[in-house]
């Protein structure tokens, strides 16, 4: 019998001491991040990146910091990632309790009538000398499964995973809705300069309209010329009510985004008045990993998925239980708490092997390991993603001063051009077409200078959100 014993406890410590090679975790792979992002300008490797600036700090504009304010308080979508980590809290604080043992109180009472023709019956008759029994117990189970193969600790490991990816989900999230504020912001305040550009243009249109009508009147010019200044005089017309339209719009969409309903947005900055950042801090892929939430999500998934497997495999193998219970029976209401006479108590411990269901568990442990392998891809993917639209951020900042510089090197041309056509036009030596021609195209190179710097406000934005910038 000893000797039985010792092979059991020997058993036992021996499957402890292996409960660390159950399964091997995967790390990271971080052959995935490259050195450096593509651009046209000499790679960085300086530490400093705008992701680590508050976005209070990057966002200066008072109306804009206000709206971002609201949006992070009341934005229906970012308080749902709330609940989702709220979610995910109570289950890592679940999870915590799984090596803790469990406890169970049970008071029991129960009255048994055998036939008086059984067996039973004749012996409780007779020896009892009545024909039923009465049992009484008040009993304390306690259950503690011993983690040899760290299946629990694993549960802790996946659920703690878990909490944290919900946590960068909803970071993630606040990006994308800071940085949507912003381009909304920048759209409205784009609009309003198209707006006034057009109305402007329309002053300008009137009075070239004004003078063909005078000069047709003295029978200078055709009602053909007539008719080609009003056309143009409509053009500008009709982008008014066009643009009223869309700043209504935009001024919608970022009430809703806010969490508020419909209504205008109070602003006294312009359009004009933003600087734009030439030169805006990269850092290094290495550190964009570190600050983005969404890949960062993605790393901790694969930890998640680490678990997982670990968990599959640790149910192949036998489990451990140690079980006692104590109390107090007696098959008499009165004697119940009679001490120590209606004390009892019972200790079982037993290995637990899966059999039948062996396939099955092997199964889920392959499945998981698949699993993991999707987890590997889809980080390696994060990453690519994420180093992709940094990279088209630094470009477009980029190309996009270069095409800023140019449009507006042209409307200042057209100016001159619509000035000296007027006085030609004036004196007579222009006709109405030069004139015409030359106020269509400042309105709409006038527009294009409006669209190319709202566009590179725009790029700063996407960097700083690329870069994982936002959250903080």
């Amino acid at each position: 019998m000893k000797n039985h014993i010792k092979i059991l406890t020997a058993s036992v410590l021996l499957l402890i001491a292996s409960a660390c090679k159950v399964s091997k975790d995967i790390e990271t792979p971080k052959e995935a991040i490259p050195a450096a992002y593509r651009s046209d300008v000499a790679a960085s490797t300086s530490s400093a990146t705008i992701a680590d600036t508050d976005w209070r700090s990057f966002f200066t504009d008072n109306t804009l910091q206000t709206l971002v304010d609201s949006a992070l308080v009341r934005n229906n979508d970012l308080l749902v990632a709330q609940q989702n980590i709220e979610i995910a809290r109570l289950r890592l604080s679940q999870a915590k309790w799984g090596n803790v043992p469990t406890l169970n109180l049970q008071v029991t009472a129960s009255s048994t009538n055998p036939s008086e023709n059984s067996l039973n019956g004749l012996s409780l008759s007779q020896f009892v000398g009545q024909h039923h029994i009465d049992d009484f117990t008040a009993a304390g189970t306690l259950s503690w499964e011993a983690d040899i193969w760290g299946k629990i600790k694993n549960r802790k490991k996946s659920a703690l995973a878990q909490y944290l990816q919900s946590s960068e989900a909803k970071n993630a999230l606040q990006t994308i809705i800071v940085s949507n504020v912003a381009r909304g912001f920048y759209n409205l305040l784009m609009l309003d300069a198209q707006l006034e550009v057009a109305r402007k243009n329309l002053e300008l249109n009137e009075r070239t309209l004004q003078i063909i009508n005078l000069r047709y009147d003295s029978g200078q010019v055709t009602s053909l010329a007539k008719q080609q200044a009003e056309a143009q005089r409509l053009v500008a017309a009709q982008l008014i009510p066009f643009l009223e339209q869309q700043i209504a719009i935009q001024e919608n969409a970022l009430s809703v985004l806010t969490g508020s309903f419909p209504k205008t947005i109070d602003r006294k900055t312009s359009l004009a008045q933003l600087a734009v950042a030439d030169k805006l801090d990269a850092g290094v892929p290495s550190q964009m990993v570190a600050l983005r939430p969404d890949v960062k999500a993605s790393e901790l998934y694969l930890q998640q998925m680490n678990a997982e497997v670990g968990v599959t495999k640790a149910q192949l193998y036998p489990s451990l239980t140690i079980s006692a219970t104590a109390g107090v029976n007696s098959f008499e209401a009165s004697n119940w708490f009679t001490m120590p006479a209606s004390l009892f108590g019972t200790v079982a411990g037993g290995l637990t092997q899966p059999l039948l269901n062996g396939k099955r568990l092997r199964t889920q442990y392959e499945v998981s390991k698949a699993e993991r392998e999707k987890a590997v891809i889809g980080f390696r993917q994060s990453v690519l993603v994420a180093v992709g639209e940094v990279s088209n951020a630094l470009v477009s900042i980029d190309k996009l001063k270069l095409q800023y510089e140019a449009a507006d090197s042209r409307k200042n041309t057209l100016q001159t051009a619509v000035k000296n056509a007027d006085l030609l036009f004036k004196s007579g030596m222009a006709n109405y077409l030069e004139v015409i021609t030359a106020q269509d195209n400042l309105l709409q190179s006038e527009l294009q200078v409006l669209v190319q710097k709202k566009a590179r406000l725009d790029a700063a934005v996407e960097l700083y959100r690329s870069l994982g910038g936002g959250w903080k």
